[in-house]
């Protein structure tokens, strides 16, 4: 199946790219997707326990299992006012 990573912030400057599609088993969870994302970018290792995981717009946990076609989101910590 295919998932389409959109990472933003920390996230798209790390990866270098507004967007990513990557290929995943069949029932793969979000924390497996971003697994394989950061064993290609290491420097993403660190930051998943502040990663925010948004599958189709509805935020998830990690265990979540995606779907052929998913969008998955990855939101690092942000702050306002």
């Amino acid at each position: 199946m295919n998932v389409r990573v959109v990472p933003f912030a920390r996230i798209r400057e790390i990866v270098g790219s507004a967007e990513l599609t990557r290929a995943a088993a069949e029932g793969a969870t979000a924390g497996e997707v971003w697994g394989g994302l950061a064993r290609e970018f290491p420097a993403l290792a660190d930051l998943l326990a502040s990663t925010r995981l948004v599958r189709n717009g509805a935020f998830v946990r990690p265990e979540t299992a995606l779907c052929d076609g998913d969008e998955l989101g990855l939101l690092p910590p942000y702050g306002g006012g």
